[in-house]
């Protein structure tokens, strides 16, 4: 059947390790495990949207490499279309992540096959991109692939998400308009509009104008605080559920996944975030990136403490 979902980005490799805290420069701590697990942003929100219900199609690079065939196979398992990953001469992109005791993280990517990701990509698989209903879009592969992807979406007429990760500068002004729904976390929404965000005040002070650069909608998420939704005429705050946290590694890419599913099915704009924080909740609780994200079934079944 054809996707309802086309995820455009990253595939990579998680190097996880697990540490009493994060280290300083410099200094070298003594971990308490170590693990490989399938990831990416682009991965990541794939897998989410598969599990949440849509039909999924993923257009990826990925190397030559070991890595690369468990990353495809990692996809595969989910039922997802892989007819659009690449295989490219080279290493597959890889994660170093170190989570601490308090489940917080600090990452550095290598892009690795990522970097393979180039317009005339998605050109080739553009038969895929034109079954979507919802097309999702990150920041691990090269901004002109972003920035082409965004635009040729817009120009088919699908629901275009970007989830603006990793942000670390302001997005080209060119973009904006393609975007129906800007998903950004605090420090991402800071980045892009170059003020602080800290607090649902200033949540609303950079959606705002996020929306008057030409976005459509933006979503903050915001860890333990929930989301804001802003659509220009006014905001709404959605609480997050209160779970403990174990690993907050892919909660972001947990809940685009889960939005996009929930758009696709029709659900309400409202429905589709509720229904993307509970996954999100849901993959706090659990250890690493693919392995912590929920199944439709389990988020039917989620009950608030």
């Amino acid at each position: 059947m054809p996707a309802n979902v086309v995820v455009i980005g990253s595939l990579n490799m998680d190097l996880v390790t697990r540490a009493p805290r994060l280290p300083r420069g410099g200094e070298t701590l003594i971990g308490h495990s170590f693990a490989t697990v399938s990831g990416g942003k682009g991965a990541n929100q794939a897998v989410a949207a598969a599990r949440l219900g849509a039909r999924v199609a993923m257009i990826g690079c990925v190397g030559n490499d070991d890595y690369g065939v468990q990353l495809r196979e990692a996809l595969l398992t989910e039922h997802i279309d892989c007819r659009a990953v690449s295989v490219v001469e080279g290493c597959s992109g890889v994660a170093l992540i170190v989570v601490d005791d308090n489940s917080q993280n600090a990452i550095v990517i290598v892009a690795g096959a990522n970097g393979a990701m180039t317009p005339a990509v998605i050109d080739r698989f553009d038969a895929v991109l034109q079954t979507a209903d919802v097309v999702i879009c990150q920041l691990e592969i090269p901004d002109a692939t972003v920035g082409h992807a965004l635009k040729r979406a817009r120009e088919l007429g699908k629901t275009v998400i970007l989830n603006p990760a990793p942000a670390s500068r302001p997005l080209p002004a060119d973009w904006f308009a393609a975007i129906d729904y800007l998903i950004p976390n605090e420090s991402e929404a800071a980045a892009l509009s170059g003020l602080a965000v800290d607090s649902l005040q200033t949540a609303e002070t950079a959606a705002t104008h996020l929306i008057a650069m030409g976005a459509g909608k933006v979503i903050v998420t915001l860890g333990a605080q929930g989301s804001l939704f802003a659509n220009g005429e006014g905001f709404e705050h959605f609480p997050a559920a209160t779970v403990k946290a174990v690993d907050t590694t892919a909660a972001g890419d947990t809940f685009v996944g889960g939005f996009a599913a929930a758009l696709a099915s029709g659900k309400s704009e409202a429905e589709a975030i509720r229904y993307g924080q509970i996954a999100a909740a849901l993959s706090v609780t659990r250890a690493g990136a693919q392995p912590s994200i929920p199944t439709m079934s389990e988020v039917q079944a989620f009950r608030p403490a």
